[in-house]
């Protein structure tokens, strides 16, 4: 999905990649299949989106896809494996598998998507298998210390909920050490939601934290408070943030300071436009000269 599976986009991400590695910048790429999450107007030759099963996303933005054969999935599994090799060529540090929020991955872990009964379907271990594959090609081709996953057991996006959620992220969190991956990130229970408003469930991240035995990483819903204490009181190594992040560009700076932070307006998410919504929410320094030009 990022577009890095051809040499000119390899060479388009270089200079993408040098910029933020001179600021400093640690820089990793998530790769990811949309697989039932897209129309055919985005797929070669016009054919159906690929799925571990038939089955349609309710939305007609969707187009109904093609279920992918068993001997389909190794092919898939390798162009996670060439996704990989070309971001380190890039020039990113590493790669984030995308294993979440109804996507390829996610609909194959997924017992509401998934209704295969050969290999990658059945049971959970079946379930899990086609993650595992790709984790397993990317880490040979790349080093393990240089790939991370993302999961989102509990989620439902895309209509990809799972009937036993826990026991999925369980499973996955205690598989997923025997490839000695640099980390596991997952996605708070509480982002299944309604526009802006979270369930309060009685769910936690807590049990797959402790079976993972490398870096964990959380998120969902988190502000500055929030996130200081989930490291203080060990329940994950690093917060990500993604609306803050978005509409504050140096949000470390403004957690360092306590300082307010721009709103984010989630009209303007995932839209075509290259800069509005993007890149043109304003820095710290710029926020408070305008402030002072208000006030006087």
């Amino acid at each position: 999905m990022p577009g890095i599976w051809t040499k000119e986009q390899i060479e388009a991400w270089k200079p993408i990649v040098d910029a933020v590695h001179a600021k400093g910048g640690i820089f990793f790429c998530q790769i990811w299949h949309a697989g039932r999450a897209s129309n055919a107007s985005f797929q070669p030759n016009g054919q159906a989106p690929i799925s571990p099963s038939d089955k349609v996303i309710r939305d007609e933005q969707f187009t109904p896809p093609r279920k992918l054969s068993t001997e389909e999935v190794p092919l898939v599994v390798n162009d996670f494996r060439v996704a990989a090799r070309n971001a380190i060529e890039a020039g990113f540090d590493g790669v984030e598998i995308h294993g979440a929020h109804g996507y390829l991955v996610d609909q194959f872990l997924k017992d509401e998507v998934n209704d295969r009964t050969d290999k990658y379907g059945g049971s959970m271990e079946n379930r899990c298998r086609f993650a595992l594959e790709i984790v397993e090609a990317v880490a040979s081709e790349i080093g393990a210390d240089r790939v991370g996953l993302r999961l989102s057991p509990f989620t439902d996006y895309m209509q990809s909920s799972d009937s036993n959620p826990k026991a999925l992220g369980l499973y996955m969190a205690k598989t997923l050490n025997a490839y000695n991956i640099l980390y596991c990130h997952m996605v708070e229970p509480r982002m299944i939601f309604i526009e802006e408003k979270v369930e309060c469930l009685h769910h936690s991240l807590v049990p797959m934290r402790e079976a993972f035995k490398g870096t964990f990483m959380c998120a969902g819903w988190y502000n500055m408070d929030d996130g200081n204490k989930a490291v203080s009181e060990n329940m994950a190594d690093l917060v990500a943030y993604g609306r803050l992040f978005l509409a504050n560009p140096d949000l470390p700076k403004r957690f360092e300071l306590n300082a307010p932070l721009n709103k984010y307006d989630r009209k303007t998410f995932y839209t075509s436009h290259p800069v509005h919504g993007y890149t043109d929410y304003p820095f710290l320094e710029a926020s408070l000269d305008s402030k002072d030009e208000k006030d006087t």
